[in-house]
């Protein structure tokens, strides 16, 4: 056994992410059990679906890849649907909701990255924390109540498409694409690659360990606001409830993609098909009629199996 997987074959397949492997596997089996829900209109509303949590999924491989976490993300999407379906700016534009939207990932990215970056903390302990405290003040805010409707031109955008794919798949694969080429292309993509490989190696090179550190949280703010704009515009309706799984969700798509604490080997697109495995995931089970508790226990499984795979690539 330790033999065939020390072969160069084996080193070379399990050096691929196992989101690849699970995208695969279940794209095949809805092939063969159901080939006529391989529709583009079909398939872009399933796809439509995950795109906030691939959106998500790009501030969390960036946290992650320095050797940090952000869980904070499911509060920064409540708080970003109550401002907006609370009616307490209802004469807001699309610009005005996009750059509020960023402000709130910005303000709560900040705070994050001052205290894991600078002040050294525990991210874990610290974007919970974050996490509990914007849930706290969206049910505050709301006394218990959901909120109003969302303005309907958010509505019209989210179902709009372009050459017949949803806009939001759009705005996801275009937010992939630019951070791919920002890590590969810039030097703070080096430094990402550096501090993850080593930090207190990184330091003695001369690199800004704590200023990098910071920059992955806020930009993960930013991510974590989008996708809070992108989740509300698809619900159309204001809520102090959803949106809670996204953090932990993005964490496994995350790492099924490839990328764990430190180490960046699916680089962004891995975590990309890590999402699409999720979404390929509810297609298959939805068709075979498996309600939640199936899907999460499936869900669970597959997370499973990635690990039992990273364990054996060590």
């Amino acid at each position: 056994m330790t033999s065939a997987l020390s072969s160069p074959l084996a080193q070379r397949l399990l050096r691929i992410p196992p989101a690849y492997y699970v995208f695969g596997a279940l794209l095949l089996t809805l092939w063969l059990t159901r080939p006529q829900l391989f529709n583009p209109n079909v398939m872009g509303i399933f796809i439509r679906q995950v795109a906030p949590l691939g959106i998500l999924v790009l501030g969390q491989l960036l946290v992650m890849r320095v050797r940090s976490i952000d869980l904070s993300g499911a509060g920064v999407i409540l708080l970003v649907n109550y401002i907006i379906s609370s009616g307490l700016f209802p004469n807001g534009t699309l610009a005005f909701y996009l750059f509020m939207s960023i402000g709130i990932g910005l303000s709560v990215g900040l705070v994050n990255g001052v205290l894991v970056g600078l002040r050294r903390s525990s991210a874990v302990i610290v974007t919970l924390a974050t996490n509990i405290i914007l849930i706290g003040v969206v049910q505050l805010l709301a006394s218990g109540k959901p909120p109003g409707d969302v303005p309907g031109f958010l509505r019209d955008i989210y179902n709009s498409k372009v050459l017949n794919v949803p806009s939001a798949v759009i705005i996801w694969v275009v937010l992939t694409g630019v951070l791919s080429i920002f890590l590969s292309r810039t030097v703070y993509g080096r430094y990402v690659e550096s501090v993850g490989e080593n930090p207190t190696a990184a330091h003695f090179s001369g690199v800004p360990v704590a200023r990098t550190v910071v920059t992955a949280h806020l930009l993960a703010g930013v991510m974590a606001g989008l996708a809070g704009l992108v989740q509300t515009s698809s619900i159309a309706v204001g809520s102090i409830r959803f949106g809670l799984d996204l953090p932990l969700n993005a964490v496994a798509a995350t790492i099924l993609g490839g990328v764990i604490f430190g180490r960046g080997d699916g680089g962004v697109w891995g975590p990309f098909f890590g999402v699409m495995s999720f979404a390929m995931l509810f297609i298959v089970m939805t068709t075979f009629g498996i309600q939640e508790p199936g899907k999460l226990i499936a869900q669970g499984s597959i997370i499973l199996i990635a690990a039992i795979f990273y364990g054996l690539r060590s």
